[in-house]
């Protein structure tokens, strides 16, 4: 070995850049570091320690041990947020990932103006939220809105929607369908992705159109229905925008969403130490939902192996 040569039998200058382009790499990387640090893993740690206090805010933080999350057990509007989600989760998701999928498959046929139909479904699912939830607050206003309008013209006395108790959130779950395009998007392309060598062998066993449906397409777009309903899941226990502008939690806490309560103690009450008690609770329920949720489909999704 020359005396140029590293200890590892590597021409020093060749160590040299190599440490050169690691350095080049982290410069580059850095500016995200950072802004990971100061704006998500800085506010993660500080929330999660002010979940243990007393903070309003204006005043310094005490400590509280674990009252902030003994006090959740007492707390009616508490129970009744987390109601009011699970209520929502368990209508809009299954149901978002239904016609999502429904869709799909229809705009993955030959059929004229098919690439005006894709964009006219897609399309709303890029509107910002604050458009589409006074949209929905006209559509759905009991006396001048579009569907009481209509349901009129039939003999029909439709019902308050948002400002009732029990239509509010069925007109939520409703009003969810409007982004219903994004998933659409993927479930096409997880269509248009299925080899037609596996239609045609189906075909030639003499598989019928359910049939083929059944055993070819369903269990090879199962990784995008999944991947569609965790996310599903996941956004439907984050609601916040729509029922703060259209309904305010009302009517008599009917619509009080989780996010919705606990921004009101953050940024209203200013128990910004509960506040805080409640995000790290609602992520412990997201995380366990997500595990079930992977749990359950161990059996009901196909991935393809890459074994040979």
């Amino acid at each position: 070995m020359g005396v140029g040569a590293s200890l590892a039998g590597r021409p020093w200058w060749r160590s040299h850049l190599r440490r050169q382009e690691v350095l080049v790499a982290y410069l580059f990387v850095l500016p995200w570091i950072i802004g990971f640090v100061v704006f998500t893993a800085g506010p993660i740690l500080v929330s999660f320690i002010l979940s243990f206090t007393h903070y309003k805010i204006i005043t310094p933080a005490t400590a509280a041990g674990l009252d902030n999350y003994t006090a959740m057990i007492r707390d009616r509007n508490f129970w009744q947020s987390l109601r009011v989600t699970t209520y929502y989760t368990f209508g809009s998701v299954p149901l978002n990932v239904a016609v999502g999928y429904l869709l799909a498959l229809m705009l993955n046929q030959k059929i004229k103006g098919l690439s005006f139909w894709r964009t006219t479904f897609f399309m709303p699912s890029i509107v910002p939220i604050l458009a589409v939830s006074y949209l929905f607050a006209w559509i759905f206003n009991p006396n001048i809105g579009l569907v009481n309008g209509l349901l009129r013209q039939v003999g029909i006395h439709g019902p308050e929607w948002f400002s009732s108790r029990e239509w509010v959130i069925p007109t939520f779950i409703i009003m969810s369908l409007w982004g219903v395009g994004g998933g659409m998007v993927l479930y096409l392309a997880a269509l248009q992705g299925v080899p037609t060598a596996l239609y045609d062998a189906a075909k030639a066993d003499g598989a019928n159109a359910w049939r083929r449906f059944y055993h070819v397409t369903l269990p090879m777009t199962s990784p995008v229905i999944f991947f569609n309903f965790l996310m599903g899941l996941i956004g439907s226990f984050q609601v916040f925008a729509s029922a703060f502008f259209v309904t305010a939690g009302g009517p008599a806490n009917a619509s009080l969403f989780y996010v919705l309560y606990l921004f009101r103690n953050g940024w209203e009450y200013f128990r910004m130490g509960y506040a805080s008690a409640l995000a790290w609770v609602l992520f412990l329920i997201i995380m366990a939902a997500t595990l079930v949720t992977f749990k359950l489909s161990g059996g009901l999704v196909y991935y393809e192996s890459s074994e040979n």
